[in-house]
């Protein structure tokens, strides 16, 4: 460890009480994107986080968008006289959920406060604690330790906060589409990610990607009188039902011809670093109130949410479906289905595999019609690369233990964005924890989640220096 990196993280030992009031100062801030009603608190929030940015050093800025605004900072020293600084793209956002029902709230959610949990010690509850204002306060918590011991960063570094993360980033396509050449790095830092548990820090290496799909089964030219058309008319209910029963086989597996053709299987290391988690399937069941799963046959709990695709219901609805009888035929039935896809899966490819799937199946005097409203594919990374033995290193060092390569079964659009727009990859680096309630009452972030997610970013900084350089 160099002196610059001990002195930095003894200095952020020394300050925790003062990160903790300017968290808490952010915390206070209601920015939930959601509703029009706060918008000029999220403008206040966008304004305190430039503030803090500009104290801190950064030449920092609030743009305004046709929804939240957005605050971008840059903080570029001088390069090395044999070659380039390297320089990183810091992402998180500043908004928040809703924080309703607060009758299920223990106290004022934009009240921030340390509690005493049974089971993670002190706690940091507000809305907002872990996604993601304690979590983007860490990396800025960071920097300010390395500018205020050496007076510069060990990389440059460029940040991102956008304020309609929780609105589906409507703004976030045509800014970086407007800015590209501002906000274009060697590398992405995102930290809206988390670990598998308290003490273990992770890497999210794969990110499952997203196809949405709604079908609709038209039959007769009307809703029709079920005692005087019943039986002679297709029911288009009835269709779609029987159609959809088969989009898995025994086996839990999708039917659809081609489905998993691109699928690749991950490495033994990985299984075996999945399987060492002892992630015990009932009790992960029971927390839902089930007791068996749903998953491919042979296939882990883990392995079904990070690396396996998905084809799910996720509504179907058609004739009446108001209080009382009404006893029709309705005209048609529709059925709204996500895919959750992996690595090398083409969601264009799997939608237009779908309709053709459901085409192939319909009976004589039905027609099928589909929308979409987009998808984003799948992303992993080189596990071989230098930013995540960058990364490896620096949070094995502050954790005492390797982190875990880990998947997410969910889909983080920005990532792909970054990839596609910007031409960068990303480092996905969090420390919030499945037990943090995230959009949920009473929502926490662990005191050891911040304090040590500042040690392990400073780190990162450091070796990000040295491994990319």
């Amino acid at each position: 460890m160099s002196d610059n990196l001990e002195r930095v993280l003894e200095r952020l030992d020394e300050t925790v009480d003062d990160a903790l009031a300017r968290l808490f100062a952010v915390l206070k801030i209601p920015s939930i994107s959601t509703d029009p009603a706060f918008a000029d608190e999220c403008r206040r929030a966008a304004d305190w986080i430039a503030d803090d940015l500009n104290a801190i050093g950064f030449s920092a800025r609030v743009y305004p968008t046709d929804g939240q605004p957005m605050v971008v900072a840059h903080e570029r020293a001088a390069g090395p006289a044999d070659g380039k600084r390297p320089h990183v793209l810091f992402y998180g956002h500043y908004d928040v959920q809703p924080p309703d029902p607060l009758d299920l709230w223990e106290a004022d959610p934009f009240a921030p406060r340390l509690a005493d949990d049974p089971v993670n010690g002190r706690v940091i509850v507000a809305r907002g604690a872990a996604d993601d204002k304690g979590q983007f306060m860490t990396f800025l918590e960071a920097c300010r330790a390395w500018k205020s011991i050496t007076g510069q960063l060990p990389v440059d570094v460029s940040v991102l906060l956008e304020g309609e993360e929780e609105s589906g980033s409507p703004s976030l396509a045509p800014f970086l589409a407007a800015h590209r050449e501002e906000l274009t790095a060697d590398l992405a830092l995102v930290c809206d990610t988390g670990q598998t548990a308290p003490d273990t820090p992770a890497i999210t290496t794969m990110l499952r990607g997203l196809a949405d799909m709604e079908v609709t089964i038209h039959g007769p030219n009307r809703d029709l009188h079920s005692g005087m058309f019943g039986g002679p008319a297709t029911n288009p209910i009835r269709v779609l039902t029987e159609v959809l029963a088969g989009l898995h086989d025994e086996h839990c597996r999708v039917t659809i011809p081609g489905f998993y053709d691109d699928v690749a299987e991950i490495s033994e290391a990985q299984r075996t670093q999945w399987d060492a988690l002892g992630l015990d399937e009932k009790e992960f069941l029971s927390q839902i109130g089930l007791s068996h799963s749903a998953a491919e046959t042979g296939r882990s709990v883990l392995e079904a949410i990070w690396s396996r695709p998905t084809a799910e219901l996720n509504g179907i609805f058609g004739g009446y479906t108001g209080p009382g009888t009404k006893t029709v035929i309705p005209a048609h039935a529709t059925a709204k289905l996500s895919f959750r896809l992996v690595a090398n899966q083409h969601p264009d490819a799997i939608l237009s595999a779908f309709r053709t799937w459901i085409k192939g199946r319909l009976p004589p005097d039905c027609t099928a019609t589909f929308s979409s409203r987009g998808a984003s594919p799948a992303v992993s990374f080189d596990l071989t690369g230098a930013p995540i033995a960058a990364a490896r290193e620096a949070l094995a060092n502050e954790w005492g233990t390797a982190p875990v390569m880990m998947g997410c079964g969910g889909s983080i659009p920005i990532v792909e964005s970054f990839k596609s727009a910007l031409g960068m990859d990303s480092l996905l680096i969090g420390f919030s924890l499945d037990d943090d309630r995230i959009h949920s009452p009473n929502e926490k972030y662990n005191l050891t989640s911040f304090t040590k997610g500042t040690r392990s970013w400073a780190r990162i900084l450091d070796a990000l220096a040295r491994e990319i350089a």
